[in-house]
C-alpha cells in the first residue's frame, strides 16, 4: 500500500517531447524579418529532434558521464585519445547531419548563416557543450582559405553531414572537425606573449611546413581532426595549421596533459597540451598569425551570442512550464502578479537577444555589401559583449522561478542547473567582456560606424520617446569614440538601442513597448521583474509560452 504523505501532487510534469520551433513565435518573426524567403524546413525538422525524450535524455548522459582521458593504452603505448560516453556521439551526429558545422559555407542560398544560426540557437536549448567543436569546424574556413592546398583537400570533410569520430587520415574518414589552439599560461587573451615556437622544416604539398615545440593551456575539443594555431615564426606569431594524424597515417606529437575539471561544459573536452615536435603548415602570411586566426574568432563571437540566447530560451520556456503547472497561495505561480512581472521580463530579454544574435547573423550573409560589413564589425562585440552578460543574471532569475527544484540535480536532470553553470562560458570565452569593449573601439576606428548605426535605428525612429533620444545621442557619442573606461557603457547602449529597433519591427507593439519603456526609459529597477505594471502582461507571456499558439 502507498504511503499516503508520498503522493506527488503540484508538481509539474517534465517539458519534453515538444516542437522547440513552432513554439518559438520571437525566433519564427525574427526569421521572417531577417530572412523573408528562406526555407525553414530543417529548422522545424530540427526542433521535432531537439525536443523528444530520447535526445534529452542523450544530453543528460553525455553531462553525467564526462570524458575520460586516456594517455597510454595497456602495453604503454602513447596514444592521447578522449573517450566519450555513447550520447555524446549520438548528439555530435544530430548536429553534424544538421549542418551546424558546414552549412553555411556549403549551402548556396542568400541566407545561409542565418539559416544555420537558428539551428545553432535550438541545438543549445537540447545541449550547449557540445557544440563547441561545431562551432569551431564552422569558424575556421574563413582562415584556412589561408593555405589552399590544405583548404582543397580539408574543405569536403569540413562541410559534409556525416560524423566520423575515428582518429585516422582526413582522407580516409567521412567527415571533419577543427578545434584551435591560442591560449597559454603567461598570456591568457594577450596571444602576443605566447611562447610556442615553430621552426622551419621544409615545404611539401601543403606548403611551408614547421615544426612546433610549446604549450597550450586551453585546448578545446583536443579529440579534433586538426587545429589552427598560433607560434612564434622567425617573422613574429604565425598561425599554423596542425592535424592529429598526419599524411602518413602516423599521430603527430600532440601530448595532452590533463583535460580540465570546468565549472559547466562537462561533456566537452578541454585540455592543457604540449607540442613535443608537432608538424605543422603555416595559414596565411607568416608574422600575421593574429589577423588570421581573428577571422576564425570573429565566428565563434557570434556562435557566443547565439549560445546564450538558446540557453535563454530554453531557461524561461523550463520556467514558463513551471510557473503554468505549480499552485501556490491558491493558484497558479503564473497567475500571481509578481511572478508575471518576472516572467515578462525575462521574456523581453530573450526576445531582444534572439532578435540581435539572428541580425548579426544575417550581416554574415551580406558581408560583400559595405553598410552590411560595417553592420558585423561593430555589432558583433556588442552581441557578444551584451547578451552573453545577462546571461548568468537571467539563468539566476529563471532559476528562482522553479525555486528549490531548480537548484537540485537528480541523477542529472537538472536542466536549469546545467543552463546556470554553462552561461559564464560564452562571456569568457573568444574574448571577456573587457575585450569585446577594446573590441568596439577598434572597429569605431576603421569605418562610417556612426552613419551604419544611424541607418540600423532609422526604422524605429518617432515609434518611441526614449528610443528617439537615445538614437539622436548615439551616433555622436560613436563618432567621439569613447575613452576605454567609457567603453563597456557605449557597448551597453549601443546593444539596447539596435535591439529595441529590431523588436520594432519583429516583435508585437506590447514587447517594444514595454522594452523600450524599462530598458531605455528608465521605468525598471535594477532586477528582474521590475516592470511597470502598465505592461501588457498577457500578450508578453502568451507570446513566449513553449506551447503551439
Amino acid at each position: 500500500m502507498t504511503d499516503a504523505t508520498h503522493e506527488v501532487f503540484n508538481q509539474p510534469e517534465p517539458l519534453v517531447d515538444y516542437d522547440l520551433f513552432e513554439t518559438n513565435r520571437p525566433l519564427r518573426d525574427a526569421l521572417r524579418f531577417n530572412g523573408p524567403q528562406l526555407d525553414t524546413a530543417p529548422l522545424a525538422r530540427l526542433g521535432r529532434l531537439a525536443g523528444t525524450s530520447e535526445m534529452q535524455a542523450h544530453a543528460r548522459l553525455a553531462n553525467t558521464h564526462a570524458p575520460e582521458l586516456r594517455t597510454h593504452d595497456r602495453f604503454g603505448r602513447r596514444i592521447d585519445e578522449v573517450e566519450f560516453h555513447p550520447s555524446y556521439h549520438a548528439l555530435m551526429a544530430a548536429a553534424v547531419e544538421a549542418g551546424l558545422h558546414g552549412s553555411a559555407w556549403a549551402d548556396n542560398h542568400g541566407n545561409a548563416h542565418v539559416l544555420r544560426a537558428a539551428g545553432f540557437m535550438l541545438f543549445t536549448e537540447l545541449e550547449p557543450s557540445i557544440l563547441c567543436p561545431i562551432s569551431m569546424t564552422y569558424a575556421v574556413t574563413p582562415a584556412l582559405r589561408g593555405n589552399d592546398a590544405v583548404f582543397r583537400d580539408w574543405a569536403p570533410g569540413l562541410t559534409s553531414r556525416s560524423y566520423d569520430p575515428a582518429l585516422r587520415r582526413w582522407s580516409d574518414k567521412a567527415g571533419v572537425t577543427m578545434g584551435m589552439g591560442m591560449t597559454e599560461k603567461q598570456g591568457g587573451s594577450d596571444v602576443r606573449a605566447n611562447t610556442t615556437r615553430a621552426e622551419p622544416d621544409g615545404r611539401d604539398d601543403w606548403g611551408e611546413r614547421y615544426r612546433i615545440t610549446g604549450h597550450k593551456w586551453f585546448f578545446s575539443a583536443p579529440m579534433c581532426d586538426a587545429f589552427l594555431v598560433l607560434a612564434q615564426t622567425p617573422s613574429g606569431l604565425s598561425c599554423l595549421f596542425l592535424p592529429r594524424v598526419l599524411p602518413d597515417g602516423s599521430r603527430n606529437g600532440i601530448a595532452i596533459q590533463r583535460l580540465k575539471d570546468k565549472l559547466g561544459n562537462k561533456a566537452n573536452a578541454s585540455s592543457e597540451v604540449e607540442f613535443r615536435g608537432a608538424t605543422a603548415w603555416l595559414v596565411g602570411e607568416e608574422g600575421r598569425g593574429v589577423p588570421q586566426i581573428l577571422e576564425m574568432g570573429t565566428m565563434t563571437r557570434l556562435d557566443c551570442a547565439l549560445g546564450t540566447s538558446g540557453l535563454m530560451r530554453q531557461a524561461l520556456s523550463i520556467a514558463l512550464h513551471h510557473t503554468t503547472q505549480r499552485c501556490a497561495f491558491g493558484k497558479r505561480l503564473v497567475e500571481q502578479p509578481l511572478m508575471r512581472n518576472v516572467l515578462a521580463d525575462l521574456a523581453l530579454e530573450s526576445e531582444a537577444s534572439t532578435a540581435l544574435s539572428l541580425r548579426l547573423a544575417r550581416a554574415f550573409d551580406r558581408r560583400g555589401d559595405a553598410r552590411e560589413a560595417t553592420m558585423a564589425r561593430l555589432l558583433t562585440p556588442i552581441a557578444k559583449f551584451w547578451i552573453c552578460k545577462r546571461g548568468s543574471h537571467f539563468a539566476q532569475e529563471a532559476m528562482e522561478c522553479l525555486g528549490g527544484n531548480g537548484y537540485v540535480e537528480e541523477n542529472g536532470e537538472g536542466i536549469m542547473a546545467r543552463i546556470y553553470r554553462e552561461m559564464p562560458l560564452n562571456s569568457i570565452w573568444e574574448g571577456a567582456g573587457n575585450i569585446m569593449a577594446l573590441d568596439l573601439l577598434r572597429a569605431l576606428r576603421k569605418a562610417d560606424a556612426a552613419a551604419a548605426l544611424a541607418d540600423e535605428l532609422a526604422p524605429a525612429r518617432g515609434a518611441h520617446a526614449a528610443l528617439d533620444r537615445m538614437a539622436s545621442a548615439l551616433p555622436a557619442r560613436v563618432e567621439q569614440m569613447a575613452t576605454e573606461v567609457e567603453a563597456r557603457r557605449l557597448a551597453q547602449d549601443v546593444a539596447l538601442a539596435v535591439q529595441a529597433a529590431l523588436l520594432h519591427q519583429c516583435a508585437p507593439p506590447a514587447v517594444f513597448s514595454a522594452f523600450c519603456d524599462s530598458r531605455l526609459g528608465g521605468d525598471w529597477g535594477q532586477a528582474f521583474g521590475t516592470l511597470s505594471s502598465r505592461c501588457d502582461f498577457d500578450t508578453i507571456l502568451q507570446r513566449a509560452l513553449p506551447y503551439p499558439a
